[in-house]
């Protein structure tokens, strides 16, 4: 079902323009996302993971997003752009102070650093004491922390809302680090993630087929 959503129309909704109701705001953005997204020696998400987390807040009318893992911010410009257009707000959390002060760099020149709430702090703290709700999460930190962060957002996630995991496949990836296994089993943290996910009754949990992703998987909240 989401891989459907993500794959049908994913351009379509990258028009409009931010709450200024120009292009140029729009063109600020993607001049920002052209000179940042080899950032960090390309540790980034792909541009093409970047373009499905926009299309799924675009797509879903979401207005409370959380990020866990800012890096230096190429993944949250994604998120709070397609804020920019749905009303809505990012709580981004990273750990590192120079690539939290890198990312809010990239925030203002983006223009988009109205939308977002940039936290310097450890997330495994600071996620668990977050009140919320939450109808977006985009998870891209510790990997072998991603079920707890799981299991302290999904009573703050809205019904219809999404946990979005990053590096989570179906298949290990090269070397065995971040992919999930077959049907979700081995493959290191990322893999048992995946398994963790599939097993809660209240989320149908799917990897995304996008050319050129690293492995995203979608769960969402049902009831």
């Amino acid at each position: 079902m989401w891989c459907a959503l993500l794959a049908s129309g994913m351009m379509s909704s990258l028009r409009g323009a931010g709450t200024e109701g120009t292009e140029a705001f729009d063109a600020r953005v993607r001049e920002t996302l052209a000179g940042h997204n080899r950032s960090w020696g390309g540790m980034n998400v792909p541009e093409a993971d970047g373009r499905a987390l926009y299309d799924l807040v675009v797509r879903n009318n979401y207005k409370r997003a959380l990020e866990i893992g800012t890096s230096n911010g190429y993944s949250g410009i994604w998120i709070a752009w397609a804020l920019s257009k749905t009303g809505g707000k990012l709580i981004t959390v990273e750990i590192d102070p120079g690539r939290h002060r890198e990312a809010l760099g990239y925030f203002a020149r983006a223009g988009l650093d109205r939308y977002i709430d940039a936290r310097l702090g450890d997330a495994h703290e600071v996620v668990p004491a977050l009140e919320g709700p939450f109808d977006f999460v985009f998870c891209d930190a510790d990997k072998e922390w991603y079920t707890k962060y799981l299991e302290a957002v999904l009573p703050k996630l809205t019904v219809g809302g999404i946990f979005a995991a990053h590096n989570v496949s179906e298949y290990p990836a090269r070397g065995g680090r971040f992919g999930g296994g077959r049907g979700g089993r081995g493959g290191g943290p990322a893999g048992d993630f995946l398994e963790f996910a599939r097993s809660l009754p209240n989320l149908e949990t799917s990897i995304a087929d996008i050319p050129g992703s690293a492995g995203l998987c979608v769960s969402r909240k049902t009831k």
